[in-house]
């Protein structure tokens, strides 16, 4: 999972939606759900993201999306598993590098 957001200190709910490809109600949803997601809201009510809030989002979308577990287990695997964001963190950089191996591959086998 490659997420592409641009150097920022907040991002609004449509820019990380856009960036996990899935709708801004499931990021208000999950926001209710996980308590480590804290976005700042102004008076109007807009959400806004911290880099922080894009990693635990990371994190919560490799639980439930990619590895496919419930919103309760990925909250007990949060509770009982503290290195869970480091795992996932890892798994990322390790997905960005074996497909620059395979574009290298691919450019050698031409």
């Amino acid at each position: 999972m490659d997420i592409q957001l641009p150097e920022k200190l907040y991002y609004s709910i449509g820019e990380v939606a856009k960036a996990f490809n899935v709708n801004a109600s499931l990021i208000r949803f999950w926001e209710k759900e996980f308590d480590i997601l804290t976005p700042k809201k102004n008076k109007k009510g807009d959400r806004f993201f911290t880099p922080k809030d894009v990693e635990n989002l990371k994190v919560i979308y490799h639980l439930v999306k990619e590895k496919g577990y419930t919103l309760d287990g990925a909250k007990t695997a949060l509770r009982v598993q503290p290195n869970t964001p480091k795992k996932v963190e890892v798994i990322s950089r390790l997905q960005m590098i074996r497909a620059e191996l395979v574009k290298l591959k691919e450019l050698l086998d031409e």
